[in-house]
């Protein structure tokens, strides 16, 4: 196996790094982030740092890149409060890679890349209609990480919805009955297929010997 140093990591090409680091934590879910302003300007972006946080409350975060330039997703969650998660299958993921163009804030992505938005439950912000699971989030809070100048943002789910076929019986979501993908990297896009489950762990009796 190959040794890297910090040093090493340090002294890397910009772009050989980046990709790198990127890859190095591993498979990263790949969800697409529907948000609209409170001037009505839609908008949807590509993310691969949510992170479940709890379930009761049910709360995810995600992490927002630094805000020194326009976020415009940051900015409509702050404006509305609300946001959806979505995440991106097999059958559309040119389509959501290119989300992550820049354009500016009058320029809906939905209508650039071909991805049609929509809106149900009465919820201001739009959901990705080709998307095997969609879920609404309110905005609760935001952490600012010094470390790297970016913002942790965590919101609550409101509700959700999933293809039937995905779930099953024990309220465990089967990712692959739905042909969800995962990033690798930052461009970088594999479709996992489950291999087993293992129900939930106990400590393992151990005999032990009295002197």
């Amino acid at each position: 196996m190959a040794f890297y140093s910090r040093k090493d990591i340090a002294n890397f090409d910009k772009i050989h790094r980046i990709n790198l680091m990127n890859s190095l934590s591993g498979y990263k879910p790949a969800n697409l982030i529907g948000t609209v302003s409170s001037e009505g300007n839609e908008n949807v972006a590509v993310f691969s740092s949510i992170v479940h946080l709890g379930s009761n409350p049910p709360i995810l975060g995600f992490i927002m890149r630094p805000t020194t330039v326009p976020r415009d997703t940051y900015a409509n969650i702050k404006e509305t409060g609300c946001y959806t998660i979505n995440h991106i299958a097999e059958d559309f993921i040119e389509e959501a890679h290119h989300t992550s163009a820049k354009y500016e804030k009058n320029v809906s992505e939905f209508d650039i890349v071909g991805l049609k938005p929509e809106y149900k439950n009465n919820f201001a912000a739009p959901f990705v209609a080709q998307s095997p699971v969609k879920i609404g989030m309110k905005y609760l809070e935001e952490y600012y990480i010094k470390a790297n100048d970016t913002i942790m943002v965590i919101g609550e789910i409101q509700f959700f919805d999933v293809n039937d076929e995905m779930l099953e019986n024990d309220g465990f979501l089967n990712l692959a009955k739905g042909n969800v993908a995962t990033i690798n990297g930052l461009d970088g896009y594999a479709v996992p297929k489950l291999n087993r489950r293992f129900g939930y762990q106990r400590p393992k009796e151990t005999n032990t010997i009295k002197q």
